[in-house]
């Protein structure tokens, strides 16, 4: 008879011992007390016991009363020895850490004279390594070819294995000496103190090892046994042996008294799995009779065993996990522990449920039996995921060669690359974006190189840059993707910057920048996402700090703002402007103006410059997407309805396709209004031009998006030479014109560096603002942004670790986090709002992502097709810099 309820036990052992694909799952660490106790556990092991074939790896243990400065040493010996045996019908499990950990714990080298003790032990190491000695025969043979073969033979038996181990113990040469690397990487007794592997080896040894903390060392022995199941259980694909062990090992530890060495290991395994943050394989099941719930502070979960469902056992497995990352938060010492009550002894029931708990088959590649198969097998995957590592046969690019992640997805290359030996878009026209991708890689070299020669104490993170670097329909030879060109030249400069500064300023951060695609309107923005989030995880001398770009304000934008904030990444958003983006994430900010002050500048440029009576509003909204889509037209044009109101727009909105006819645009006295992609916008004027000729409407006014096309020159090439344009400008202060007048007349520090760096010889491509004249002279507006952007997080980890760090402490990379960095941004908001090359941008008290009156102007050409004359500041709005009257007015400077 069992305990009643025994069975839902058997139902849960089974689920949890049964190892998921492709990810593993967190394990409890089960407590039954009670005085049914013992007999469930007995149960749960005849059922373990009872397969002829595909067992389970299961020991069993009685825990005995503590005894010695190591209690749990004897039980995990035992534990070890069970576990060892291969009984199981499956690859052998092997404790090298534990294993090399008792071992140095039995050495007792206290009788020797303290100078020779490093020696002996360093000789007993390798003997211990030395698996296999060498044959009696090799010695006949060197004596029979003579004293100088047996002098040679000597030396390189004596001399290469020393050296062999020396280069093992010091853990410095990749893929020799893991273990003991590990032994050093660890934290417990604090190894660094020691130097070196063999003078923490000595502090372990029986009689050095007084003076150490026990439970410290109680710590380190179980952190050793789960590396070794760790290791055992990783599946890496090169590795056939991982995929061979479908189900996780069972300790079963029968209790005693209070206070055994079982519940003291318990205790040591919920210590562990939260100081080392560490998964580990190992299903942990302890039974006492003792009705006391478990000792320590803090919740843990908590079931009577009677009220187990025998069919909802990954439903009880669901709800522990869903508690488990709250427990762990509230610092609660049982946090693992799912601690099951069973009824009194005569409480009881067949035990029921399976017969016996086994291990899943093996999947077909890593069977024994189809070794052949799994050859043939073998070679498909590692061709694949070579081709997926090398980015495919579209998006190929060198290997080893720095963080390069990419593969082929819709006829586009998405994901993110750190390095020349893979940049976006070899389309021909985009010699430019290439050129500044190239010159972005080569200061990623050079900001290493310096952090290097700082004695690693300058700060050191990276931004990513995401945007829609491919899949976009050009002309040939057209420069299509100008303005992700400009804002990777934005954060070129930002990057240059730090590189310049003087090597004894140890404050000033230094910026590795890494280029993602995330493919045409963001449509792979989740592909893209995933890869960020990865390469945020991965340990980094220089930490992922924030994302900034994205480009458009579509849905996909939105979804991944959201994937962004799951992640815990801050985006900065250079010019995106639709309205409520912030809403999608809470650690998104914005540098530009959102969509209702741009729709308020127009509604007052028309009411108190133009004085037209009429606007008439046409949009689009791209190829391959919808209105409902795009959330930058569409909250646009909510915003013209209500700051132009029914007095003044001229009926609804009008959608505009290709071919469609503007014939009654012709010699229109109002403002027609073009609300839509910069895509359409070529369009739109050559059907104003076939449908009007020489009498156009009279004041053509475009919305900020039209900014992409003025900074495209092909396209430019063929627009009516009689229309004059007015259209919005995010950022008219960054202009080579409005950023020498700031330096001339206010003597305005930001402008006056961002100027000096954009004429700067060999960083951009050309040099810029140097007064040639042409179009290649002018700085592209979202430069500015893209700077500002940059900026505004760099100041922000410059504060934070200024706060955090001692002086002359090096570069700690987990000092920081993205998460404090975009609070510091906020934090730095409050106190001195960032100003720079774009103005100030100020965030208001609720914790929004949108600045409040950021400068937002209204930039006129008389000729669409001119590309040598600079555009004219007509009117704006906002303020340049906090405090100043954000009120709209005319530009000193413009005309109308």
């Amino acid at each position: 008879m069992a305990p009643r309820g025994t069975v839902g036990l058997l139902r849960l052992a089974a689920f949890l011992v049964r190892r998921p694909r492709p990810r593993d799952r967190r394990l409890p660490v089960i407590w039954l007390s009670g005085r049914g106790g013992p007999a469930a556990l007995r149960v749960l092991r005849e059922r373990l016991d009872a397969p002829p074939r595909r067992r389970v790896p299961h020991a069993w243990a009685e825990a005995g009363r503590p005894d010695g400065a190591l209690p749990v040493l004897p039980l995990l010996n035992g534990l070890r020895a069970a576990l060892s045996v291969q009984t199981f019908g499956g690859d052998r499990l092997w404790f090298r850490h534990f294993g090399l950990l008792t071992w140095l714990l039995e050495q007792d080298v206290s009788e020797l004279d303290s100078d020779a003790v490093p020696g002996e032990l360093v000789r007993r190491l390798r003997q211990r390594r030395r698996l296999v000695e060498e044959p009696a025969a090799a010695h006949e043979t060197a004596g029979q070819l003579g004293a100088l073969y047996h002098l040679v033979w000597q030396l390189v038996r004596k001399v290469v294995p020393a050296a062999l181990f020396r280069i093992a113990v010091s853990g410095r040469i990749p893929g020799v000496g893991r273990q003991y690397r590990w032994f050093m990487r660890q934290h417990y007794l604090a190894p660094a103190q020691s130097g070196t592997f063999p003078a923490l080896a000595e502090r372990l040894t029986a009689g050095a090892r007084h003076g150490e903390d026990p439970d410290q060392l109680n710590r380190l022995l179980v952190h050793a046994f789960l590396e070794d199941l760790r290791r055992a259980y990783a599946r890496p694909p090169w590795r056939v042996r991982g995929w061979r062990r479908t189900a996780y090992p069972v300790a079963l530890i029968l209790g005693g008294r209070s206070g055994d060495a079982g519940e003291m290991l318990l205790g040591l395994l919920n210590d562990v799995r939260d100081e080392t943050g560490r998964w580990d394989p190992l299903l942990a099941v302890y039974a006492t009779e003792r009705p006391t719930p478990v000792a320590g502070s803090g919740p843990h979960t908590t079931v009577r065993l009677a009220d187990l469902d025998p069919g909802g056992a990954e439903e009880e497995w669901r709800k522990w996990e869903e508690q488990l990352d709250r427990r762990r938060h509230a610092r609660a010492d049982r946090a693992w522990f799912l601690l099951v009550r069973t009824p009194p002894r005569g409480d009881g029931e067949p035990a029921g449920g399976p017969s016996g708990i086994t291990a899943p088959a093996p999947p077909w590649f890593a069977r024994r039996t189809l070794a052949v198969g799994v050859c043939l097998a073998l070679l498909a995957p590692g061709a694949v995921w070579a081709g997926r590592w090398l980015g495919g046969p579209d998006c190929l690019h060198a290997p080893f060669s720095g963080q390069v992640s990419v593969r082929a997805m819709g006829g586009e290359c998405v994901g993110h690359s750190d390095d020349s030996s893979f940049k976006f878009n070899d389309q021909p026209g985009q010699e430019n974006l290439r050129r500044v991708q190239e010159r972005i890689f080569e200061q990623n070299r050079e900001a290493r190189d310096i952090w290097e020669r700082s004695g690693r104490r300058r700060p050191y993170v990276t931004l990513v840059y995401l945007g829609t670097l491919t899949g976009r329909s050009t002309k040939q030879n057209e420069e299509a993707y100008a303005a992700e060109r400009e804002e990777l030249e934005g954060l070129a400069v930002a990057q240059y910057q730090g590189v310049q500064e003087p090597p004894s300023n140890y404050g000033a951060p230094l910026l590795r920048v890494v280029v993602a695609n995330a493919g045409f309107q963001m449509r792979y923005a989740d592909a893209a996402v995933s890869m960020i989030a990865d390469l945020a995880r991965e340990e980094s001398d220089a930490p992922v700090a924030g994302v900034i770009g994205l480009v458009e304000s579509r849905r996909s934008t939105a979804e991944a703002l959201k994937r962004l904030n799951r992640a815990g990444l801050p985006a900065i958003a250079p010019t995106l402007s639709g309205d409520r983006m912030d809403r999608n994430s809470k650690l998104y900010l914005q540098m530009a103006a959102p969509n209702r002050d741009q729709a308020e500048m127009i509604a007052a440029y028309a009411r108190g410059v133009l004085r037209v009576r009429d606007v008439r509003v046409y949009y689009t909204h791209g190829e391959r997407s919808s209105l409902e889509e795009d959330y930058y037209v569409s909250t646009l044009l909510d915003g013209l309805r209500d700051s132009l109101g029914g007095e003044l727009l001229d009926g609804e909105p009008s959608f505009f396709g290709s071919g469609d006819d503007l014939s009654r645009e012709c010699g229109y006295p109002g403002m027609l209004f073009f609300a839509g992609r910069w895509s359409e916008f070529n369009g739109f004027l050559q059907a104003l031009r076939t449908s009007c000729g020489n009498n156009p409407p009279r004041q053509l006014v475009a919305d900020d998006s039209v900014n992409r096309y003025m900074a495209n020159p092909e396209l430019r090439k063929g627009t009516p030479g009689t229309v004059p344009l007015t259209y919005v400008s995010k950022a008219a202060l960054s202009t080579c014109e409005a950023l020498e007048t700031r330096v001339r007349r206010q003597r305005d520090e930001a402008a006056d560096r961002f100027l000096r760096s954009v004429r700067e010889e060999g960083l951009l491509s050309p040099p810029r603002c140097l007064g040639r004249g042409d179009a290649d002279d002018r700085v592209g507006e979202r430069v500015g942004l893209a700077y500002d952007s940059a900026g505004m997080l760099l100041r922000a980890v410059e504060t934070l670790v200024a706060r955090v760090r001692a002086p002359g402490q090096p570069w700690d990379p987990h000092a920081i986090n993205p998460a404090a960095v975009h609070a510091e941004v906020l934090h730095q908001n409050y106190v001195n709002p960032y100003y720079g090359a774009t103005g100030s941008t100020v965030y208001g008290t609720t914790g929004k992502g949108e600045p409040t009156d950021k400068r937002i102007s209204l930039l006129r050409v008389e000729k669409i097709s001119d590309r040598t004359t600079p555009p004219v500041e007509v009117f704006h709005c906002g303020a340049v810099r906090k405090g100043d009257d954000p009120a709209c007015a005319r530009a000193r400077d413009g005309h109308r």
